[in-house]
């Protein structure tokens, strides 16, 4: 049988980026990552004078340059400060430890085997011949959190999210503080044995969309499409492996800063963006290909340009708009169970 060839050594790692993403042979992007790489370095200086002296606080200059992208070497930083994961990392200094020595829910470890080497098959540092290796740190995280919240313990889409932070942070003990921080303020009951903070959220997607984007609402009423078919991952996952690797990481940054709502501007963006596309469909497979294909091309590829879009497409989203639909969607689901 003929041996593939997968190109010599110094290939394949030139198609790794920084974050140790493979990427595809031919890939054509490189300009663009040369154009926000210098928009990076700009930033970094901005930063850099930002985080002299005094620990950082929230303010109208901080959400400002978060919304502008947190160069990769403050990225760590800047998400522990600002979701609160550092102060409560650094008020309980031995509980991660205490969680990895407590008595092994054999439940809880055999979910996690499961899932962990099905975690970024792309990305080399999730592979067991890499030395070191983030397979071990990615088990240690979500066995301490599953014994740090049994409600939880472990659901499936969380391998990825903790993946991410591990990406990120290089660091299991922080990865651990910010998954908490991250469940607990941001996607709270997304990961419950009901999932109805996940299931909420869809709706509120769908109210949201009928205000914002009616005739793409309509056309998903006329096919009954629901919600959960279409978003469902881009809302787990918060993104991974929806979108490009750098613009999820931008939208964690204004996400950890902002919350949840980032989540909505990030999926009515898409939608009202690609409004004309999608009502070229006209039917129920063809309606769910156009979502798999509005997640794709240019658009999303250029973060910086996509971000930007986020704050102007989707127009004014209070948070108390957002509330309001939360309590009418709960509402509605508690009726229909």
């Amino acid at each position: 049988m003929e041996v593939p060839d997968f190109g010599s050594d110094e290939e394949r790692v030139a198609r790794v980026d920084e974050y140790g993403f493979e990427r595809p042979a031919g890939n054509d992007t490189e300009e663009l990552v040369s154009d926000y790489q210098a928009v990076l370095s700009r930033r970094a200086i901005k930063w850099r004078k930002l985080l002299q002296g005094s620990r950082l606080q929230r303010s109208l200059k901080v959400k400002r340059y978060i919304r502008k992208g947190i160069p990769n070497e403050y990225r760590s930083l800047i998400w522990m400060t600002v979701s609160g994961a550092q102060g409560q990392m650094e008020n309980n200094p031995t509980y991660y430890k205490k969680l990895l020595e407590m008595e092994e829910d054999p439940k809880l470890v055999e979910s996690i085997r499961t899932d962990i080497n099905r975690t970024f098959p792309d990305n080399v540092q999730f592979r067991r011949t890499t030395n070191p290796s983030f397979l071990q740190p990615l088990f240690n995280v979500l066995v301490a959190y599953g014994n740090h919240n049994k409600t939880i313990g472990y659901c499936q889409g969380m391998n990825f999210v903790a993946g991410y932070l591990l990406i990120v942070t290089k660091d299991e003990e922080k990865s651990f503080w910010l998954l908490d921080s991250l469940i607990k303020k941001i996607v709270p009951d997304f990961y419950s044995p009901t999932m109805i903070g996940l299931k909420t959220d869809q709706e509120v997607l769908g109210h949201l969309v009928r205000l914002k984007v009616p005739a793409v609402a309509e056309l998903m009423e006329q096919h009954s499409v629901m919600w959960t078919l279409v978003v469902s991952r881009w809302f787990i996952c918060l993104f991974i492996d929806i979108l490009p690797v750098e613009t999820v990481l931008r939208i964690w940054d204004c996400m950890f800063y902002e919350g949840s709502k980032i989540t909505f501007r990030v999926a009515l963006t898409l939608i009202k963006y690609h409004q004309a596309s999608i009502l070229e469909a006209n039917n129920f497979p063809a309606i769910c290909e156009k979502f798999k294909q509005i997640t794709r091309g240019p658009m999303v590829q250029d973060c910086h340009g996509f971000m930007k879009k986020i704050f102007t497409e989707p127009g004014r989203l209070p948070l108390t708009v957002i509330t309001k639909l939360r309590e009418i969607s709960g509402a509605q689901l508690d009726d229909q169970s």
